[in-house]
């Protein structure tokens, strides 16, 4: 009856929040960590050492990804993903404390999020539009304009003032939609991933345990997260409206189905909670739930504090890469260059070579005469499509990519990855203790070592 209904309007009770500005140190005073210099010294190598090769080879083509002034600078980013109603946008806005605020991202039990929303720190409540990020340089999304028009509509920006969000930035993604294709969304939904996918610090993928079904575009979506494992956190939320023993058969059905996705020795860690601000169901275990959503919280804080190594670690892979990739495109015009006679057809001898390097030893005298590792050499059939756009004629041998003033760009970029920026890391590292990204780690000893070739 109505009588009843209005009886009931008690608001549910909210938890007590301290353990969250505790752990994520919100309450401190100490200033953020000030690393203009480092970023200053990293943006340096990046242009001096790294691009001349990357913009020579046109690496940006072989792997679409350009690194940006604003990449170089930006913040930590989290990213949400995971199927719709799973509880995305009500952690976001929980780990805030934006509920019942008029900053609060919309929640409920239908699809709501039907857009990339990017929230970040800002003097005020503003929001801004796709169109108008991708605009602007010295944010690091200008790439995303690549994706066209329609995408840019769906992608959103609100810049709130809060503490934590001058150290991180969240992305809430629209949520997956089984048996859905991706041309109704009306941009490369996929594509879209995968740029946010690469460019993320860490990446939680959200469930709701009520609602487990693996379908297609999920599949599609672990087999993007493939190589990025360490990234990945699993968050089996809204833990507390199941019976025990109905959630331990859930975590089971969660690793059962993620088996096949996922297939490293190490499996992503699982969190189970409800990240929302009301109290827990009376039965449940409260204090399990609050002990798994403080370790999720010190893993948060863990990436910012990380976040200098993090960056240089990155940018050093990036370098290896370019590297790798010259050395091949090199390797491919000394020989195109052998077998060209007075009267050969260039376009036939290239063609040949291009359609078997393997006859050509192009890849093996690669791992033979450099320390590389077999499993960063790049795929053999995107050399046909980078090909396919840039004639090998465009490109000039290593060999002769020297100048008096400015050194060797094969020699500088070596420089970068052995010495400069291993020197950058150690410099930051002082004052801390060691972290994970250590040498043993990265591998910054005198010269890249390939960790797989036999002693």
């Amino acid at each position: 009856s109505p009588l009843e209904e209005v009886e009931d309007t008690s608001e549910p009770t909210k938890r007590d929040r301290s353990h969250l500005e505790n752990t994520l140190k919100l309450n401190e005073e100490k200033p953020a960590d000030d690393f203009s210099g480092v970023l200053q010294r990293l943006r340096k190598i990046y242009h001096s050492s790294i691009k001349p090769l990357e913009q020579s080879y046109r690496y940006n083509e072989l792997r679409q990804h350009e690194i940006t002034d604003g990449e170089i600078t930006s913040k930590p980013m989290v990213l949400f993903l995971g199927p719709w109603s799973v509880g995305k946008s009500s952690m976001i806005n929980y780990l805030l404390g934006l509920d019942d605020t008029p900053y609060q991202l919309y929640t409920g039990a239908e699809p709501t999020t039907s857009e990339f929303t990017v929230i970040m720190h800002g003097p005020k409540l503003k929001t801004i539009e796709g169109i108008v990020m991708a605009a602007d340089s010295s944010r690091s999304f200008s790439p995303l304009e690549k994706f066209g028009q329609n995408f840019l509509e769906k992608l959103i920006g609100i810049e709130v003032p809060h503490k934590l969000l001058e150290r991180v930035t969240f992305v809430d993604t629209p949520g997956i939609i089984e048996n859905r294709k991706q041309q109704e969304r009306g941009y490369p939904f996929n594509d879209v991933c995968q740029w946010f996918i690469d460019r993320a610090d860490l990446i939680f993928v959200v469930f709701d345990p009520t609602k487990l079904d693996v379908g297609l575009e999920l599949e599609m979506l672990f087999r993007q997260l493939k190589g990025r494992e360490s990234q990945i956190r699993i968050i089996l939320n809204k833990a507390d409206s199941l019976a025990t023993q109905e959630l331990m058969r859930v975590y089971g059905a969660l690793f059962w189905s993620l088996a096949p996705l996922i297939n490293v020795t190490e499996p992503p860690r699982v969190y189970v909670s409800s990240f929302w601000p009301h109290e827990y169901h009376p039965d449940t275990h409260k204090d399990l739930f609050l002990k798994e959503e403080i370790s999720l919280l010190e893993d948060l804080n863990q990436v910012i504090e990380n976040r200098m190594e993090n960056k240089i670690a990155f940018i050093r892979q990036h370098a290896i890469r370019v590297r790798i990739h010259a050395l091949l495109v090199d390797r491919y015009l000394q020989t195109y260059k052998d077998k060209m006679t007075f009267f050969s057809d260039g376009e036939l001898v290239f063609r040949d070579i291009v359609e078997d390097p393997d006859k050509f030893f192009i890849f093996k005298s690669i791992l033979a005469k450099t320390n590389v590792s077999k499993f960063d050499l790049p795929n053999r059939e995107a050399y046909k499509d980078f090909f396919g756009i840039n004639p090998i004629t465009s490109f000039k041998l290593l060999s002769q990519q020297c100048s008096y003033m400015g050194g060797c760009f094969l020699e500088k970029i070596e420089k970068a990855i052995t010495r400069e920026l291993p020197d950058l890391l150690g410099s930051i590292g002082l004052g801390k203790k060691p972290n994970v990204l250590s040498c043993d780690v990265t591998g910054c000893g005198e010269t890249p070592k390939n960790r797989y070739k036999k002693p």
